[in-house]
């Protein structure tokens, strides 16, 4: 059979280059693989290939660098955010962002989330945040919502008990140093473009050299959640977006 010639003008979709070929651990339905894509699609866009470090801590997305093929260095839990902190300040004409869950970047890691957007650091955190603990079997997690059933709170989350669900978008916007912060969703076709504007922004702010931004993304863990992948995408729409509300919590380059 001859080979078909593949022309340029031709081309519908093509997987973003900086994405490997290798096969992601994520369980199915994951939103992790959907974030990869968007984050390489956006540091291709830039031309900052050579230019950028990812830090990654321990959660699912540990083994991020087997996925994007950019400079990676593996943070202790929680502190993403220092090692980011001590790469930028070192190479500043590089891009640096971390990759966090909502367990690391806001349970063990919450000192240093607060003080990096405290001190205006210029970095981004690309925050996932599944409302549980995803990598060590589905613990209760910060951003629990008040009913959720996980491994630790197998009757659903206790407001009497164990308080309210975080929202750390809106924390870290009152924070007089940060520059911006969104929160986004990737459950649906017009939410999935809006996140990578999302982190586009973040992007281009921080090589302008603003200071620290964040992104935080909605994001299903269907494995968890005890849900069919589709059933987790309408979980998600049904029950964490109404307490998380989508959208700009700060943007000083909008002021």
């Amino acid at each position: 059979m001859a080979e078909v010639e593949k022309k340029t003008e031709n081309l519908v979709y093509a997987k973003p280059k900086l994405i490997t070929d290798n096969v992601m651990h994520y369980c199915p339905g994951c939103s992790h693989g959907t974030v990869h894509k968007l984050i390489a699609e956006v540091i291709e866009e830039m031309g900052l290939a050579e230019k950028t470090v990812g830090i990654s801590p321990v959660g699912c997305s540990v083994f991020a660098y087997n996925y994007i093929d950019i400079d990676w260095i593996e943070a202790a839990h929680g502190r993403a955010l220092a090692v980011a902190t001590a790469v930028k300040r070192l190479y500043p004409q590089n891009m640096v962002f971390t990759y966090q869950g909502d367990g690391d970047l806001s349970a063990i890691g919450t000192a240093e989330s607060i003080h990096a957007a405290a001190r205006g650091e210029n970095v981004v955190a690309v925050y996932i945040n599944n409302a549980i603990y995803g990598m060590t079997g589905g613990q209760m997690a910060p951003t629990t919502l008040v009913g959720q059933k996980t491994t630790t709170s197998p009757y659903g989350r206790d407001e009497d008990w164990c308080g309210a669900p975080l929202k750390v978008s809106e924390m870290l916007a009152e924070v007089p140093c940060s520059y911006y912060i969104e929160r986004v969703a990737v459950n649906n076709t017009p939410n999935i473009v809006k996140a990578k504007k999302a982190i586009s922004k973040a992007f281009h702010y921080q090589m302008e050299g603003k200071g620290f931004t964040m992104v935080e993304v909605l994001s299903a863990c269907p494995t968890n959640w005890g849900l069919s992948p589709i059933k987790a995408m309408e979980w998600l729409e049904e029950n964490m977006i109404p307490y998380y509300p989508l959208g700009v919590k700060k943007d000083k380059g909008a002021e």
